[in-house]
């Protein structure tokens, strides 16, 4: 895509990446210099700007903080041995990023401002691209409500913010894994397709009692039975049972990822057979 859009660009005094030390990185503590930002207001998206990594002032009557108006997206940029910059699958993070608005009334956001946003962000903070193997630049895209007054309606004002961080691998060894069997990540009619905060709000509770257990990370189950396995806390699941993929069907509860969707499409690729089913407890245990 070529970068046509006016992104006004202020630059960092401060720079930190001399001073970053690229050596196990915890995720999501450390950020690049910069990040891009617009405003949606008077129904058209504006103030678009790369502006130095900080805090962002708002009032404490945000409609986001008192009523959870807000979704994100999670992407990762790589280094490629040409030393040029390559985004996984942004097109699909874009997509979902807009059925996640349009799920709890917000304004989607148009392609040009999505993609201009990645590319102009990554062409000032290239050197925070990691060089190491399994390392990446963790993209993450926000979007907020900021109307400045109390009541329940969606909002008329947003923000979108994008920000990155580089990153090593998420997860360094096994995991043990806690199927949970009372509590629910989501329901039918509900937004569990939808990468909101609620979402991941009501999963904090679950998971910080099975992580007193000794669990590392859950299993989601299905709401009405607790029987069926949806997904795990951070990312779809699949299983290999009879020499097959096996996986739960994308639903209004499960999440539809990137790295869900291009798996199954090596598997197919290379001719393993793979099922999108409904998955029982009793199968895998």
């Amino acid at each position: 895509m070529i970068d046509t859009l006016q992104i006004k660009i202020t630059e960092s005094s401060n720079p930190r990446l001399a001073e970053t030390e690229f050596k196990d990185i915890p995720f999501g503590k450390i950020f690049t210099d910069h990040m891009f930002m617009a405003d949606f207001e008077d129904g058209e998206w504006k103030n678009l700007q790369i502006l130095p990594y900080g805090p962002i002032p708002m009032s404490p009557a945000i409609s986001a903080l008192h009523y959870g108006q807000a979704i994100f997206e999670g992407m990762k940029a790589y280094r490629l041995p040409n030393g040029d910059v390559s985004v996984f699958r942004a097109d699909k993070n874009f997509e979902r990023f807009n059925i996640s608005a349009d799920r709890i009334a917000m304004p989607t956001i148009p392609e040009e401002i999505f993609m201009q946003a990645i590319s102009t962000l990554i062409n000032i903070d290239k050197g925070w691209v990691p060089t190491q193997e399994n390392y990446s630049l963790y993209l993450r895209p926000v979007m907020f409500a900021t109307d400045s007054a109390l009541g329940v309606k969606a909002s008329d004002t947003y923000k979108f913010v994008l920000l990155a961080t580089p990153t090593g691998p998420y997860y360094t060894k096994a995991l043990k894994v806690k199927i949970e069997t009372k509590y629910t990540r989501a329901n039918e009619g509900g937004v569990g397709y939808a990468k909101t905060a609620g979402n991941y709000a009501r999963s904090l509770y679950p998971f910080a009692e099975a992580q007193k257990e000794g669990f590392d990370q859950l299993l989601w189950t299905d709401s009405a039975t607790h029987t069926l396995i949806e997904e795990s806390g951070a990312a779809n699941v699949m299983f290999v049972l009879d020499g097959k993929l096996i996986t739960a069907a994308v639903s209004e509860t499960i999440l539809n990822g990137v790295t869900r969707d291009t798996i199954i499409a090596l598997a197919k690729d290379r001719g393993i057979t793979v099922e999108e089913r409904k998955v029982t407890i009793a199968e895998i245990v």
